[in-house]
């Protein structure tokens, strides 16, 4: 893997970019540079390869992997992905990344990551029933409530979810829903936790729209990734008078420049089976992801993979803006040429923390025993995800810095604040 392409090593470089910013904020630069260190490791990485019995007899092993970041604020906090390219790094990135999501939301959490190395698609469901309750078993005594609350991510779900709090429930011989969050709501799942990550999205780039005194009837919109959190985002910005014009996924994609109907869009996905054979089936016209991301739009929305816009196509973009709904879709290099071009990355941090913020309202809500309906946890969502984008853009007009630059600020410092007041450092 080139470096550049490392999401670990380009974690770290997100991290020494606010270095210089943040060392004049401390009096002991020796506590500061310490609290740095150990920012640049997660607090505990356990990996094994768990081994199941397939349909057909056979046995089979899988390298399973969960990064814990840092505790300082609360316990960790993030997603399980089962993908066959999941690697150490990325885990240790991502669970980076959700320490600085969390405090960026202020939601009392500290980051944490998990994965499986492996193809989902290729498993039968009693398989993947196997392996889900071997890695929370795997797991059990190093998660909880209060320790760890891990996720769905990338390829794992409510069902997931639900295999995964079985298991840990028997062994730990507890009833504890609090144990993970995007659980379905027969078990204490979270209404509104299927739109979150869009919905905050949303949320974001209107309070976006305000700071810089655009309008947001006509705002054009171009999403890449058409999974649950670019359909959601796509949809509820359709709903606010926004233009959608083009969408894609892993396939390719479909543009139109007047506007796209993205329910119809995503019914004829479900239907044909991508949005290839959309295009195909419905003569919609059809683009490739690398000329989505050139399209000449308002907002860019990246919410598919790591790395999709890099030093190699940063110069094509267009856009007037970028949300990242996906966790690390600009790379370091990229940020730089972005930065030059004076094109706006609203960073994923902030633009997809709507996510775990509902992620947490769930957690409260299992810890309570009282659930709430939709109508209050939108309401709950909204201040939070408002409240951070400006104390964000405070940062960023009186230190004359990026959204990015200023959200690493305000998080790297609320975690070193709380590991100071610990006596960690």
């Amino acid at each position: 893997m080139p470096t550049n392409m490392n999401p670990f090593t380009n974690a770290k470089k997100q991290l020494d970019l606010v270095v210089p910013l943040l060392l004049s904020e401390y009096s002991d630069p020796k506590k500061f540079k310490k609290a740095i260190s150990i920012l640049k490791k997660p607090q505990n990485l356990f990996k094994k390869r768990l081994t199941i019995k397939l349909d057909n007899g056979r046995q089979k092993s899988f390298w399973a992997i969960r990064s814990q970041h840092n505790d300082a604020r609360g316990p960790f906090k993030g997603g399980i992905r089962f993908h066959k390219n999941v690697t150490e790094d990325e885990v240790k990135a991502l669970s980076f990344w959700m320490s600085v999501k969390c405090a960026v939301a202020g939601i009392p959490y500290g980051g944490g990551k998990g994965g499986i190395i492996v193809d989902p698609k290729k498993l039968s469901q009693n398989e993947l029933q196997k392996l889900s309750k071997s890695y929370a078993q795997f797991l059990a005594t190093h998660i909880g409530p209060r320790i760890d609350i891990p996720a769905p991510d990338v390829n794992t779900n409510g069902q997931i979810m639900a295999w995964m709090l079985e298991a840990y429930e028997k062994k730990m011989k507890t009833q504890a829903p609090g144990a993970f969050t995007g659980k379905p709501l027969e078990l204490g799942g979270s209404l509104g936790r299927e739109e979150a990550t869009g919905q905050g999205g949303l949320f974001v780039l209107l309070a976006y729209l305000k700071a810089t005194k655009k309008k947001v009837g006509g705002t054009t919109v171009a999403v890449q990734g058409f999974g649950n959190v670019g359909y959601w985002f796509a949809r509820l910005a359709t709903d606010v008078g926004m233009k959608v014009v083009g969408v894609s996924d892993s396939t390719g994609g479909v543009v139109n420049m007047k506007g796209l109907d993205i329910v119809k869009i995503n019914e004829e996905k479900e239907k044909f089976g991508s949005l290839k054979e959309v295009s195909l089936m419905t003569k919609a016209k059809f683009i490739s992801n690398e000329d989505l991301l050139k399209l000449n739009v308002d907002v860019l929305a990246p919410s598919a993979l790591e790395n999709a816009i890099s030093d190699q196509n940063a110069k094509d973009i267009q856009a007037l803006a970028i949300l990242e709904l996906a966790n690390g879709p600009v790379t370091p290099e990229a940020d730089g040429i972005l930065e030059s071009r004076k094109i706006d990355v609203i960073p994923d941090v902030l633009a997809n923390a709507g996510g775990v913020t509902v992620s947490y309202f769930e957690w409260v809500q299992n810890l309570q025993g009282y659930y709430w309906d939709k109508k209050t946890v939108n309401n709950k969502l909204k201040p939070i995800i408002t409240d951070a984008f400006n104390d964000i853009d405070d940062v960023v007009k009186t230190k004359n810095i990026t959204y990015r630059k200023a959200a690493f600020f305000l998080a790297i410092k609320r975690i070193i604040d709380a590991m100071i007041l610990r006596g960690r450092v």
